[in-house]
């Protein structure tokens, strides 16, 4: 069975970290870009990060950018989210999701529909508040 697994999500404070996984069960991620998404309530699923299957490229929400980092460890077939200087707008669940589409080891791409991730995750739930 292929699964996308996360965790790591939680309650934090504004300002404190997070480090969210994304971890591939029944086939590898080594040759997919991945990204990560976040859902809030009333509003589309937003792009968040994405790193291509070399791990050379990446891409970031400007909400994202100089926070969050993604990276992947191919050995353990997992790809990470750091989050820091978290923000209540940061709030929502956040999904992996495996790009069953693109094959430039280089690049990987968050377009609005998400519509080249083919394999997605359950979900964890990131919520900042004090």
């Amino acid at each position: 069975q292929l699964q996308l697994v996360e965790s790591g999500g939680g309650l934090v404070q504004p300002g404190g970290s997070l480090r969210l996984s994304c971890a591939a069960s029944g086939f590898t991620l080594n040759y997919l870009a991945i990204g990560w998404f976040r859902q809030v309530p009333g509003k589309e699923r937003e792009g968040v990060a994405c790193i291509s299957s070399s791990g050379a490229g990446t891409n970031y929400a400007d909400s994202a950018k100089g926070r969050f980092t993604i990276s992947r460890d191919n050995a353990k077939n997992t790809v990470y989210l750091q989050m820091n200087s978290l923000k209540p707008e940061d709030t929502g669940v956040y999904y992996c999701a495996a790009d069953t589409i693109t094959t430039h080891q280089g690049l990987c791409f968050l377009p609005k529909t998400s519509y080249n991730y083919g394999y997605w995750g359950q979900g964890t739930q990131v919520t900042v508040s004090s």
